[in-house]
């Protein structure tokens, strides 16, 4: 992929001189350039100038990450992958766990061939267009301290996004960050270790961040990206935000439980007093959203009374 740090300026590159770059004769050049095809990144080829990656790309670098991170994100960040091409960074997040580099890792991928979703749907991953990652955070306590952990990250992302100026973020119960009710950024977690003892969770964030000229038919709800919002934003600051954002997070839930963000992540609940429906399996429950408990679970008031939603394969829908 060093071909695309070259063209990743936007502007005209000769196949000599990035041959010469690269040590290979123009004819390599032109064979590492159709290989860009299968990444639907635009190279346009004009006689006498070279070639240039339409738009050029904002590609993420570790070291200007690290370098953009928060002193506390700095003591507490372990090893920081990134990867061009993954099936997902919640496997690479996953394989770091067995291998014993779980302790502080975390990973960003330009793009995922698997990305997920909630409840198995695809993420869609166009190249260097977004933020592809996953955290690894250890808990002492087991799998009964985490709950509201995913809504806690959530709080994260839309602290994050505050420092960029994104107004008009609201959360919707119980892993997604919206604008304006469209879905700007997702939670993945996935557990390993002892449920009820030490236990590493894999957090995985997902956030549109410039989808133009990306295939976007696949996607079945609105949805919107940080450049419709706010225009060009710098990756590699905001990669940084996040894990400095997740860091402090990670520290008040291991504090205090979820019962420590509650009343924040409420001033932001995008579906607080609205009619909805809460998907159970193939079952519906329609009832208003009345807020949350201290661990997290939603309350729903339905005409037999109120019940409260605890996550798993539980959706939420505007009714």
């Amino acid at each position: 992929m060093e071909i695309l740090n070259i063209l990743a300026d936007g502007e005209y590159h000769s196949g000599e001189e990035i041959g010469a770059h690269l040590g290979v004769s123009r004819a390599a050049v032109w064979k590492q350039l159709q290989k860009l095809e299968v990444l639907d990144l635009k190279i346009e080829s004009v006689k006498g100038r070279g070639y240039r990656l339409l738009g050029g790309i904002d590609l993420l670098d570790g070291v200007k990450i690290k370098h953009a991170l928060s002193p506390e994100a700095t003591v507490a960040l372990g090893q920081l992958d990134i990867f061009p091409l993954i099936d997902s960074t919640n496997s690479a997040a996953a394989i770091a766990i067995k291998e014993g580099r779980g302790a502080g890792y975390c990973c960003f991928a330009e793009q995922q061939s698997a990305g997920r979703g909630r409840r198995g749907r695809q993420w869609q991953s166009p190249f260097g267009r977004n933020i592809y990652m996953s955290q690894v955070w250890e808990f002492q306590s087991g799998a009964s301290a985490l709950e509201g952990l995913s809504l806690s990250v959530g709080l994260a992302v839309l602290r994050a996004l505050d420092g960029f100026g994104v107004a008009g973020l609201g959360l919707k119960w119980p892993n997604d960050v919206l604008h304006e009710n469209k879905k700007l950024a997702g939670i993945l977690l996935e557990m390993q270790g002892d449920p009820a003892g030490v236990c590493q969770v894999i957090v995985g964030v997902g956030l549109n961040v410039n989808m133009s000229g990306s295939d976007t038919d696949g996607i079945t709800q609105p949805w919107t990206d940080l450049a419709q919002i706010v225009g060009a934003v710098d990756r590699n600051k905001l990669a940084a935000e996040l894990i400095s954002a997740l860091s402090v997070v990670f520290d008040e839930f291991s504090a205090g439980g979820f019962a420590a963000h509650k009343d924040e992540w409420s001033r932001h609940d995008a579906f607080a007093g609205r009619s909805v429906k809460v998907q159970l399996g193939e079952a519906y429950v329609e009832g208003v959203v009345a807020g949350l408990d201290r661990s997290g679970g939603l309350i729903l008031s339905t005409a037999e009374g109120d019940r409260v939603f605890s996550g798993g394969e539980v959706s939420l829908r505007g009714a």
